[in-house]
């Protein structure tokens, strides 16, 4: 009773089921992973695992592994890429175990797998989702911190550079013309920063129509020029639903440096900003 329950199991399951021998040859193959391969038992069994649904590059790995097994009697879960009939990759999560004889001697590794592409990409997205400003799409605040974090750490070798922009003007456009084109000067104020950053730069909106930039390796000459250039890129008209509209943005700086504190060195940025902001008004009063 206890064999046939298992065989239907074994059969019945949708888990990826085999079981290998000590030179990795296939001398299990249910019908899931038949269907999974394409090939039936016939065309499977005695073949080696690795040139049945091993994608090439992890070939030597799994052959290893194998060997390893036999040697200690121990496999470990492990998560792969396997081959599909149409040469498709998936990943799959695998729970090994060893098979010993009578004596206690291994002779095989069985495996059962579970397809979890789709999972792992899910939770990928949202993992993203978490770490981007839906609006805008750039990271958000959260994630700068993190990203700042990391560059101030006590170990590193070199300062970071930090701009906080803050737009002119935006409450009057959202008073104006609606929230719907206040989103859409946000998207391509975020849009033209992103343009301005190098490929170590991180840009993210801090909150509102607050933006952020992390330089790494920045100076005070660099991030004025970089300042310079954010200035430039806002007094070009941004396109929207009510026409172009210029929005101004004030911009301030701070270098990090290791050992600093993000909460440190995003003050000093915010209180430079709000210097560059204060001048502005000064000079649009005259």
């Amino acid at each position: 009773m206890d064999a046939r329950l298992a065989r239907e199991f074994v059969e019945g399951t949708d888990a990826l089921v085999c079981i290998v021998d000590a030179q990795g040859r296939i001398l299990l193959a249910n019908p899931a992973l038949q269907r999974f391969t394409g090939r039936a038992s016939a065309d499977v069994l005695g073949r080696l695992f690795v040139d049945v649904f091993v994608v090439p590059e992890h070939r030597e790995l799994a052959l290893d592994a194998v060997e390893r097994a036999m040697v200690t009697g121990r496999a470990f879960p492990q998560e792969g890429d396997w081959l599909t009939a149409d040469g498709d990759r998936r990943l799959v999560s695998m729970q090994n175990n060893v098979l010993v004889d009578g004596a206690g001697r291994p002779y095989a590794v069985a495996c059962v797998g579970i397809d979890v592409t789709d999972q792992r990409r899910r939770e990928e997205l949202l993992s993203e989702r978490a770490r981007t400003d839906r609006l805008t799409g750039i990271p958000n605040r959260g994630t700068f911190f993190e990203e700042l974090q990391r560059h101030l750490a006590s170990d590193r070798h070199e300062v970071c550079g930090v701009l906080f922009c803050d737009l002119d003007g935006f409450k009057k456009v959202n008073d104006d013309h609606g929230h719907a084109v206040g989103d859409a000067v946000l998207v391509e104020v975020a849009a033209r920063l992103r343009t301005l950053g190098g490929p170590g730069d991180v840009v993210a909106r801090f909150g509102g129509d607050e933006f952020v930039v992390l330089c790494p390796g920045c100076q005070d000459d660099e991030l004025a020029r970089m300042a310079e250039r954010v200035g430039e890129q806002a007094a070009v008209p941004l396109p929207t639903a009510a026409g172009p509209l210029v929005v101004g943005v004030s911009v301030g700086s701070a270098v990090g440096r290791p050992g600093e504190t993000p909460d440190e060195v995003i003050a000093r940025a915010d209180r430079s900003m709000y210097g560059a902001k204060t001048r502005q008004r000064r000079r649009s009063r005259r």
